[in-house]
């Protein structure tokens, strides 16, 4: 298998995005997705094991995430980010599988659900679906304001996380965590993105369950809901709704997971996100290239 690498992409208004990506070009492409406040490195071992299992993988960075750029406007509506994941389709020149985190989800869902031309095979929603519970989305935007003038070391910030998601056990190496922060000039660590994304989440969740409900129902490819057992934000009513919404697709739950399904049950995500891309994204334990009536 190819070693990972990051690369980059380009959104709406040219807007550079940063992207790791793994696994063999010819096979058939997954782009995963995070959350609001995350980046690409939330996934864990996701995009690896997707690669091993015979998918070409893009984990990509939101804008005003991570590695990509910062909206020059600070404008993000949810319409920035779907444009954008239009366009990274776009770029890979065929339809991908879609997997999304919270805000990454609904990006893939309006992109999927109010696109003229096909360009996912699958969707995997990952603790998110049109209907949510307010005070979970409510604790989220809370964590994300709670820092504003940042951190004056690693350990602080880890304080604030093992705070945030108490049932994590806190880790002892954190070179993992620096990559989710950035160094201001004033010598403190902030989270690593832009805090204008939280200006531009001001439509209401009814308002969004509109919007986000009707293009549910428009969506004709595989879909996978993927719930973390613990979770506050997609509850069974959540789920009841987008079954109805969806007839035809399936849901798991994660065993002892919370919201942040990917960091809290890597193995047991990853294993139920495979099952799925393998049953209905024509992946396999082999490269597309060498599977027999495969194309070279």
């Amino acid at each position: 298998m190819p070693a990972m690498h990051t690369t980059q992409f380009f959104g709406r208004d040219g807007l550079r995005l940063a992207a790791d990506v793994v696994g063999n070009p010819q096979n058939p492409p997954a782009i995963l997705l995070h959350g609001g406040g995350q980046t690409r490195f939330s996934w864990g071992d996701t995009a690896n094991a997707l690669a091993s299992n015979g998918f070409y993988v893009v984990s990509l960075d939101l804008r005003g995430h991570g590695g990509s750029g910062w909206s020059p406007d600070g404008v993000y509506d949810i319409d920035h980010y779907v444009d954008d994941l239009r366009l990274v389709c776009a770029t890979l020149g065929r339809p991908a599988a879609l997997i999304g985190a919270s805000l990454g989800g609904l990006t893939s869902l309006l992109a999927v659900g109010e696109g003229d031309a096909p360009i996912a095979t699958a969707l995997v929603l990952v603790d998110v679906a049109p209907r949510i519970n307010p005070s979970g989305s409510e604790n989220i935007v809370r964590f994300m304001r709670s820092a504003p003038d940042g951190f004056s070391s690693l350990d602080e910030a880890a304080e604030a996380i093992s705070a945030y998601l108490p049932h994590r056990p806190r880790p002892t190496d954190l070179s993992g965590l620096r990559r989710n922060l950035r160094l201001g000039d004033d010598g403190r660590l902030r989270w690593h993105w832009d805090p204008m994304t939280l200006a531009g989440n001001v439509t209401s969740l009814a308002d969004a369950y509109v919007r986000l409900s009707s293009a549910a129902r428009k969506i004709r490819i595989p879909v996978l809901l993927v719930r973390g057992e613990k979770s506050d934000v997609v509850t069974d009513e959540s789920v009841r709704d987008f079954q109805e919404l969806v007839p035809k697709a399936e849901y798991t739950v994660i065993s002892g997971a919370y919201h942040m399904v990917a960091g809290d049950r890597n193995t047991g995500f990853g294993a139920a996100v495979i099952d799925f891309m393998r049953r209905r994204c024509g992946g396999g334990t082999m490269p597309l290239s060498e599977r027999p009536g495969k194309p070279g």
